[in-house]
C-alpha cells in the first residue's frame, strides 16, 4: 500500500477516535481521559497501517513490541495516577477560565492531540507500510535509545509515585533518584525512546518526514505542554528556588 494510503487511512483513524473520546469526555465531565487514550492511540494507529498483516518481518514486529510496551505502561500510568482524583488540573483549570468551554475543548485538546498524535505517529505510520523491510543495525540502535528512554521514564514515574505515598514527604519536593539529575526526567525518557523508535525507520526513504516525530513530541515537552506547566505549577513552591538552582531542567548537564 503506498505511504500516503497509510497517511489517508491515519488521520480518518484518529479523526473518528478523537470524536468518540471528546464525546466520552463529555459525558463523564472529565477531559483527562484523553491523556489516557494517547498511549492506545499509536496501538490503533500501527493496527490499521498494518492490517492485514500480510507484510510483518522482525523488523515491525521488534517495532510493534516496543510501542506496545510503552503505550500500555503509559496508558496504566496515568489511569492509576488519576483514578479517585477527578480532572487533572490543567483541564479542571481550563474548564473555569475558557468561554465556550465545550467548543473549545473539541479543537484545543482533542483534535489539537489528534494532530499531533498524527505527526508523531509518523515512524510508526511508516514502519508498519507493507514496502519497509527495515535494517538490523537501526533497529539495534533505535532499540538502545527506545529502552534507555522508556526505562528512565518508567524509573522516573516509580520514583515519583513512591516519594508522594511516603507521608513523611508531604510538601517537599522530590529531590533524589533521576530526579536529583532533571527536574523532569520523565519527559527526557518519553522524548529519548521517541528518537529511538524514529532511528527504527531510518531506512525508509521518508526518514526526513519522520524526524518530524521526535522534534514535535520533544518541544512540546520541553515548551509547551509538559515542562512549562509543572514549572508554573510549583514555581511558588518554598524549596522551589533551591531545587531549579541546583538541579537542570530536562538534560542532566545543561543548567
Amino acid at each position: 500500500m503506498p505511504v500516503y494510503s497509510d497517511l489517508i487511512q491515519a488521520i480518518c483513524v484518529v479523526f473518528v477516535t478523537m470524536n468518540i473520546m471528546f464525546l466520552l469526555a463529555l459525558s463523564l465531565r472529565n477531559n483527562s481521559i484523553v491523556d489516557i487514550f494517547w498511549g492506545p492511540g499509536f496501538l490503533i494507529i500501527a493496527f490499521f497501517s498494518a492490517f492485514p498483516f500480510d507484510a510483518l518481518n522482525t523488523t515491525k514486529i521488534t517495532f510493534g513490541i516496543l510501542l506496545a510496551a510503552w503505550s500500555l505502561r503509559l496508558s496504566l500510568h496515568i489511569f492509576m495516577r488519576n483514578k479517585d482524583h477527578g480532572e487533572d488540573f490543567r483541564y479542571a483549570e481550563w474548564r473555569k477560565t475558557w468561554k465556550h468551554f465545550i467548543f473549545r475543548s473539541y479543537f484545543q485538546v482533542f483534535m489539537l492531540q489528534g494532530l499531533v498524535m498524527l505527526i508523531v505517529s509518523l515512524p510508526v505510520i511508516i514502519i508498519f507500510n507493507s514496502d519497509f523491510t527495515g535494517s538490523p543495525i537501526y533497529t539495534f540502535i533505535g532499540f538502545i535509545v527506545f529502552a534507555t528512554g522508556f526505562g528512565m521514564e518508567t524509573l522516573a514515574d516509580y520514583q515519583l509515585q513512591q516519594f508522594r505515598n511516603n507521608p513523611l514527604n508531604k510538601g517537599h519536593i522530590i529531590r533524589s533518584g533521576l530526579w536529583k539529575w532533571s527536574r523532569h526526567p520523565n519527559y527526557l525518557g518519553e522524548a529519548m525512546l521517541w528518537f529511538g523508535l524514529w532511528i527504527i525507520s531510518i531506512p525508509c526513504s521518508y526518514w526526513f518526514v519522520t524526524i518530524l516525530s521526535p522534534i514535535t513530541i520533544t518541544l512540546l515537552l520541553r515548551y509547551v505542554s509538559g515542562v512549562p506547566m509543572m514549572e508554573e505549577k510549583f514555581r511558588n513552591h518554598p524549596e522551589w528556588d533551591e531545587y531549579s538552582a541546583k538541579t537542570p531542567v530536562f538534560l542532566p548537564w545543561f543548567r
